[in-house]
């Protein structure tokens, strides 16, 4: 038996661990989640618990440093499929989201939920919710910083812009979570274009008097 056969089922096993410790938690939160139930879902040895992870933290932090890594992949590709122009692209973020919103396992954001079980901001797994907020805000901000060189608007008024819109996005998600609405994607998307409106230099509003009377009609995905 080679080296790639040999380690090829270790590799295999803590790859189950995260993928069942992603899959609870986000369904049923990390203090209501045991170790034993991981281990259960994993099909796997408690020993292999012990022999990748330090402590239950450690597993929820690489777990979710998974998810964002294939949610971040998800939502940007999803959004740049939808649209060619950088305001198309950020209103295109909430049908994006929305889709997600009207899944069967839409439980909220992972992230800000994991956040809210953990008080030390130092701790890994807050340290990773962190993380996956900047990503998504680094995500808007090249959006916005296109779109503000598009219509001419400062480059400060984006960066501020750029804040307020990852507010929305997480908005939408808590409303969503809460209400069981898959159309608060949609609200969030018509408080965005109020604010695009309102941000872009006046030159630009002028230019384009026929979107802004039919807001309805914007299902642009150019």
């Amino acid at each position: 038996m080679n080296a790639t056969e040999s380690t090829a089922p270790q590799a295999d096993a803590r790859e189950r661990l995260l993928e069942a410790a992603e899959a609870l938690i986000y369904a049923g939160g990390i203090h209501a989640t045991g170790v034993d139930a991981i281990v259960r879902a994993a099909g796997a040895a408690r020993k292999s618990f012990y022999t990748y992870f330090e402590s239950k933290d450690a597993l929820v932090a690489a777990a979710l440093e998974r998810r964002d890594e294939r949610w971040m992949r998800w939502f940007i590709e999803g959004t740049l499929a939808r649209a060619r122009t950088p305001q198309t692209r950020l209103l295109a973020m909430f049908d994006v989201l929305r889709e997600w919103f009207a899944s069967d396992g839409f439980h909220g954001c992972a992230f800000l939920n994991a956040a809210g079980e953990i008080a030390s901001p130092d701790d890994p797994i807050r340290r990773v919710a962190r993380y996956h907020k900047e990503r998504l805000l680094e995500f808007v901000r090249e959006q916005s910083d296109a779109w503000a060189a598009e219509t001419g608007a400062d480059s400060r008024v984006a960066a501020r812009f750029a804040r307020q819109w990852l507010i929305l996005i997480d908005g939408a998600i808590g409303v969503a979570l809460v209400s069981g609405e898959a159309d608060a994607a949609l609200d969030a998307r018509t408080a965005g274009r109020h604010l695009l409106d309102a941000l872009a230099p006046q030159d630009s509003h002028r230019s384009a008097p026929a979107r802004r009377a039919h807001p309805r009609k914007e299902q642009d995905h150019e």
